[in-house]
């Protein structure tokens, strides 16, 4: 049985969504809140599968009751239920942690099947919302390390551990002439001038 908190602040919206969901043989709505502050109670009390999250609600909406539920529990899976496919919600509510995004405009039918597919770790976004993404993602300028493959990053990080060419040799059980090479290309695709900048660079996005 997959267990259910929904949010929303429209009572016959939950009363006739709850209704439809109960009906199904493989989920049951275990608690009911009207916005994002009970919602964020219930969960804690009631350890939900999904919880199913409106987005406009006071006193909090459901991205601050996301971004809460997902901080207490990066492993939670809220699937947001809106009327609201616009940037200003549905790129904050993705980054607040939000697992699927689904419009209230959405057949009952479609909205059960999300909750099971949310349910078993399977994002589902509204095609309008995944064109949406996909349309970021393409005009998101590529990071400079984003060009580095997996031996370059190990590299990278014995680099920021102080490790000489010949230490970072000895470590991989690679030849020193390897390593020169490999930390030349580090330097080039970073676009810096030295391992210092190189390990500065990494520190500056995370790399590790």
């Amino acid at each position: 049985m997959i267990r259910i908190v929904f949010a929303d602040d429209h009572e016959m919206v939950r009363i006739g969504v709850s209704a439809y969901l109960t009906s199904q043989t493989d989920i049951e709505v275990v608690a009911e809140a009207s916005d994002g502050t009970e919602a964020v109670q219930l969960v804690r009390t009631h350890q939900p599968d999904v919880v199913l999250m409106d987005l406009v609600m006071e006193p909090m909406d459901g991205i601050e009751a996301t971004r809460l539920i997902t901080e207490e529990n990066p492993d939670a899976k809220v699937l947001i239920m809106t009327s609201f496919v616009d940037d200003e919600k549905v790129y904050p509510a993705l980054e607040a942690g939000a697992f699927s995004y689904m419009l209230k405009t959405s057949r009952a039918a479609d909205i059960a099947e999300a909750v099971r597919r949310t349910y078993r770790g399977e994002s589902v976004l509204e095609p309008a919302v995944a064109r949406k993404v996909m349309s970021r993602m393409r005009s998101r300028p590529e990071a400079l390390h984003d060009a580095l493959t997996a031996r370059e990053l190990e590299v990278l990080k014995l680099m920021a551990d102080g490790m000489s060419n010949q230490e970072i040799a000895n470590k991989l059980f690679i030849a020193v002439k390897t390593v020169k090479v490999h930390v030349s290309s580090i330097l080039s695709k970073l676009e810096v001038q030295d391992r210092t900048q190189a390990v500065i660079y990494a520190l500056k996005h995370d790399l590790f």
